[in-house]
C-alpha cells in the first residue's frame, strides 16, 4: 500500500522534508491534499482528518503520514518512522544521532519562519514588518551563522568522512540539510551569497544530494512545488542582508 502524506497544496513547508525521502527511497505515496475531492482526496480530506471526532489520537496539524491504521505527525518523528524503513537511517544506536539532527533543523526552520512571523502566525506579514526586519537581523548576524558552523563541524567530526552527517551512507539528515540550505538560500541570497566559502563541506554535501537520480529526477518534476512567499522559506528583500551589515 501506499503511503499517504498530508500537506497544504502549493507549498513545500515542513511536507517537503517527508517528500525527499519518500523521492529518494522511490517508495509509493499519496498525496492527499494534492489530489481530486472526487477520489476522496484534497484538502478537505485532510482537514475532516484533523478534525475528526472517532480517530483515537487526531493529528494537531500536518504533515502528518499515514502508514495502514497508523497517523504518524511532526516531520521530525515521520522521518524517524521512516528512516530505518526506507534504508535512510542507521540500524544501530546511531539513528537517534540522525533524528537529533533532523530535531536541530527543525529548529532552524522555526526561527526561519519567526524571520517574516515574528510576533504572530495569525498575523499578516505586512501588519509586523518592523518587528520582523529585526528578527531577520539577528537570525543572519547570529543564528544561522551558529546552527550552520554547527552543522559544518559534524561533517568535519564525523569519523567516517565528511560527505555525510552520520556514518558513511545517505541518511534523511543529509536529504533535510539540502532542503534547508534550498531554502535558506532562496530567502537570503544577499546573507548566503558566500555560503560556499564559508561552509565548504556544507555546499558539497547540498550538491552530492542534488545529483542523485532520483532526487535529480524529482527536483527536474512538476511534483517538486516551487519555494514561495506563502511557506516557511520566503524572500522578502527587506529582510535580506549581508551578515553584519548596517
Amino acid at each position: 500500500m501506499a503511503y499517504e502524506l498530508y500537506y497544504w497544496d502549493g507549498l513545500q513547508g515542513r511536507g517537503e522534508f517527508v517528500r525527499l525521502a519518500l523521492e529518494e527511497a522511490r517508495a509509493p505515496y499519496v498525496e492527499v491534499a494534492r489530489g481530486r475531492p472526487e477520489d476522496g482526496l484534497g484538502e478537505g480530506a485532510m482537514l475532516a482528518l484533523m478534525d475528526s471526532k472517532d480517530e483515537p489520537h487526531p493529528p494537531f496539524a500536518p504533515p502528518f503520514l499515514r502508514d495502514g491504521d497508523l497517523i504518524i505527525p511532526q516531520s521530525a518523528n515521520i522521518l524517524f518512522y521512516l528512516g530505518e524503513k526506507l534504508g535512510l537511517a542507521p540500524r544501530d544506536d546511531l539513528r537517534y544521532v540522525v533524528h537529533g539532527l533532523q530535531l536541530t533543523i527543525a529548529d532552524v526552520v522555526t526561527e526561519v519562519h519567526d524571520t517574516h512571523h515574528p510576533i504572530g502566525s495569525g498575523l499578516y506579514y505586512e501588519d509586523q514588518k518592523e518587528a520582523a526586519k529585526a528578527r531577520a537581523t539577528d537570525f543572519i548576524d547570529h543564528r544561522m551563522p551558529k546552527f550552520m558552523g554547527y552543522f559544518e563541524r559534524v561533517l568535519k567530526q564525523n569519523p567516517k568522512g565528511d560527505a555525510h552527517l552520520v556514518g558513511d551512507s545517505l541518511t534523511y539528515a543529509d536529504l533535510s540539510m539540502f532542503q534547508l540550505i534550498e531554502g535558506l538560500h532562496y530567502a537570503f541570497p544577499r546573507a548566503t551569497k558566500r555560503f560556499r566559502q564559508r561552509y565548504r563541506r556544507l555546499a558539497a554535501l547540498r550538491d552530492a544530494v542534488a545529483a542523485r537520480p532520483n532526487i535529480a529526477a524529482y527536483l527536474a518534476s512538476e511534483r517538486r512545488i516551487p519555494l514561495n512567499e506563502t511557506g516557511i522559506f520566503r524572500h522578502y528583500p527587506e529582510l535580506d542582508r549581508s551578515p553584519g551589515s548596517d
